[in-house]
Order: structure tokens, then sequence, then C-alpha cells
């Protein structure tokens, strides 16, 4: 059976601290101060939360019975105007004890969540959630000219040299919580297996964890550093080939807090490249282009994209580069356009007049990666440099 939001109550702990210190911890537990109970193989637990902090969370969920072979998940924002349904943990395997995620965004306010589960009746002792990383606003926005002069260079990395990311110019954004798209990686901070500067370019490594289904690998953000309004944009990177791995570089709304804000926030897919798209003989794959927004995305069905072939894009550098101009996007790779946005009647269709951040990542499995060759154990993608250019 489903049990309601009326089967549960809100329990805030240390509520003062909640937006002091990093380990702040509250929870939603059921009002009897007994497990609450979903006797049916498939359905759901209702509860609301009052967010003291906006942030990167661990969700713990306290089973005290479990069916062999439940899954559970927790959704965020039920009800939305939108109808979506906001993914914050992606599938974890029910049993007896806490099991978690990391890393699921939360913004600062009121959550109707819900608790569902599958494969299983479960009881639920309660819902707790830990702050990780506290959300950093970004300090420092740049704004490029695109008129008339030459394009000069206003921010980059080069990645010269060998050792850690340069954390003045980017952050890690952490966690195992799915990412919206249910993929398979944890995103780790400071682990130079997972992302490290190498013979002068970033070295993004994904690996597999035993001889699972889960990965490690990193994702580096500009968020809390520094963002972008329009100019020229190059990364010139070279993808992998495995099957199963989903390297991107690409820009999101520096508006955004949680799963909530996306598309409203905005998109801009430069270089996308997935392993099961190119060729194992010849290296030759697709890139794909992309901007999302609230009036074109992909999870309605309408986002506006296009795909370029690119010879022995697996081995070989490529240049992508993003020309973002007040009035539409362009995209090409190695100097030739094939992609346009050009949609511009208001926030709904241009949230490209305001700010957005740099991300690079390597992503394993999910909606676009696929399944994952379970003969594979690592996956790089490499990154020469990344520049940000003006008109002056």
């Amino acid at each position: 059976m489903n049990v309601r939001a009326a089967a549960f109550v809100l329990l805030l702990l240390a509520a003062n601290a909640c937006a002091q210190r990093a380990n702040a911890r509250f929870a939603a537990v059921p009002k009897s101060g007994e497990a609450a109970q979903s006797t049916a193989a498939e359905g759901f637990l209702d509860f609301d939360l009052e967010v003291p902090a906006c942030g990167r969370y661990r969700c713990e969920i306290d089973l005290t019975a479990a069916a062999e072979g439940a899954e559970v998940w927790v959704e965020d924002y039920v009800g939305n105007p939108d109808g979506r349904s906001y993914d914050v943990t992606g599938p974890i395997r029910a049993a007896t004890g806490v099991v978690m995620r990391s890393g699921s965004p939360l913004d600062k306010g009121a959550h109707r969540m819900r608790l569902h589960h599958k494969g299983g009746a479960i009881a639920v002792r309660g819902v707790a959630f830990e702050l990780l990383v506290a959300h950093s606003p970004t300090p420092a926005s740049l704004t490029q000219r695109t008129d008339d002069g030459e394009w000069t260079i206003v921010w980059s990395d080069e990645f010269d040299g060998d050792g850690p990311v340069d954390e003045t110019r980017w952050a890690y954004d952490i966690g195992d919580w799915g990412w919206g798209n249910r993929e398979l990686q944890r995103y780790t901070a400071r682990e130079q297996t997972n992302a490290r500067r190498e013979n002068g370019n970033l070295v993004i490594e994904a690996h597999r964890v035993g001889n699972g289904p889960s990965w490690t690998s990193a994702r580096l953000t500009t968020r809390g550093k520094i963002s972008f309004l329009r100019g020229r944009i190059e990364i010139r990177a070279k993808a992998p080939a495995i099957d199963g791995a989903w390297a991107a570089g690409w820009l999101l709304g520096d508006a955004y807090r949680d799963e909530k804000s996306w598309p409203y926030c905005g998109e801009i897919d430069v270089f996308e490249a997935v392993g099961r798209e190119i060729d194992d003989t010849s290296g030759d794959g697709k890139n794909h282009a992309s901007c999302h927004t609230r009036a074109y995305y992909f999870k309605q069905g309408n986002h506006i994209s296009q795909t370029r072939l690119v010879p022995r894009m697996a081995g070989e550098f490529h240049v992508y580069t993003l020309d973002w101009f007040a009035d539409r996007v362009e995209i090409a790779v190695d100097g030739e356009r094939y992609y346009v946005y050009d949609k511009t009647k208001g926030p709904l269709e241009w949230p490209f007049a305001d700010p957005q951040c740099l991300i690079l990542n390597l992503a394993m499995g999910g909606g676009m990666g696929g399944e994952v060759d379970p003969k594979a154990d690592r996956a790089q993608f490499v990154v020469d440099y990344v520049r940000v250019f003006g008109r002056r």
C-alpha cells in the first residue's frame, strides 16, 4: 500500500547549526516513531522537508526491513507544475540498515519528497540528509564583446605540467546520485586517479570499482570560481571510445541550485560524445551539439540538437568551438560551423542572457551513455585546453 505524507512529520536536528556546519544533518521520520511500512511489491512513501541550506547532500535511508531484490529511490518536488520526476538518488538496492547516496542537490526551502520502492515490500525508520558541500555563489562573471575586433583570450586553462587540477580555476562536483540520468559513476574530489594534469593535458579518467557496475570519475566546474556571458569558447579534446563512456564539455546556467533549476537556467553542449557511437577501428565518432531551455529540452522530446561526424574523434585532438552571441549560439568542429540555436522569445527560449559556468566531465552509462562494456575497467577523456575569447 502507499503511505502518504500524513504518515510523516519533519524532525530538524541542530537546526541553527545547519546554516553554519557542512556536516549539519536533518531527517524526516514516521509520526509514530516506528517504521512506516509499504507492504506492496511496488509503492511509495511521501514526506516533507524544509531544507535549511542550498548544497550537495548525502541521503541516508534507514530500512528496518526490505524484501530481497527490492530497490528504492528518492524523488524531489513531488507534484511540481512541470510534471517532472526529479530523481535525486538513482536506484539503490534495498537492504536492512542504512543505504545511501551522496551529492544529491537540494536548494534551500520546502521540498515534498517521495521514497519509491519496487521489487518487494519495505519498512522505513526514517530518511536523513547531511550537508556535504554548501553551495558557493560564483563571485565573478566575464561578459565578452562579440561585435567588431579580434578574438582575444580573456580566460583559459592550458593544463600545463603535471599534477593536480588548478583549484583556482575549477571546483569538483561530487557524488553518486545518478546525476538525473541514472549514471553509474561516483564523482570524486582531488583524486588524481580520476582527474589530473599529465604531459600538459587534463586527464579525466573513469575506473570500474571491483567487478561490479559502479565506477569512479571526475566532474570539474567553474561554478563558485567564475562564469561567462557571451564570447567564443574553445575546447580542444579527444574522446574515449569505450562503450558506455559519455564525455562532455559544456555550459550550465550559473542560476542552477538543484534539479528544479534545470532547464530554466539553460545548458549549452559544445562537446558531447558517447563511446558506443565511435568506430572501434577508425576512431571516427559523432559530436552532439545542443541547447536545452525550458521551451526546448530533451526530457520533453523537442530539444534542438545536431550531430557532426568527426574523423578519429577518439585518436586525435579536435577543436570544439562555441560562438555565443546576444541573439544566437553557433557551434563548430575544427572551424566548420554546423549548429545554430536562435530562439530568443523570452527567458523560456533564451536563458542565455545570463552567465553560465563551464563543466568538463566523464560519465559512465546513464540515459545517453548506454550499456557499459563489461570488459572495460577504465576510460579516459583528455583535454588539451579550454579558452574563452572576447572581441578586442
